[in-house]
């Protein structure tokens, strides 16, 4: 396989797991906004602590994205 397929398949591969972790991510501050008053305290806070994970995630995600593109700019 070549470089240039690995990179590519890596790509696809990142862009899958974004998909996910936005979905997630979108799921979850939906969750929140909907049930503020059903639910205990902590349970909120574990949620809004994953909103910040899965968030920090989708930006890590991202930007190896990007990163992988401009490496196979520059081939």
């Amino acid at each position: 396989m070549s470089e240039l397929d690995h990179l590519r398949e890596e790509i696809a591969y990142l862009k899958f797991w974004l998909g996910i972790f936005v979905v997630t991510d979108i799921s979850l501050a939906g969750w929140l906004i909907s049930s503020p008053g059903t639910v205990p305290t902590y349970t909120i806070l574990f949620a809004v602590c994953g909103l910040i994970l899965l968030s920090a995630g989708i930006v890590f995600l991202h930007r190896r994205i990007e990163h992988r593109i401009s490496t196979i700019k520059e081939l």
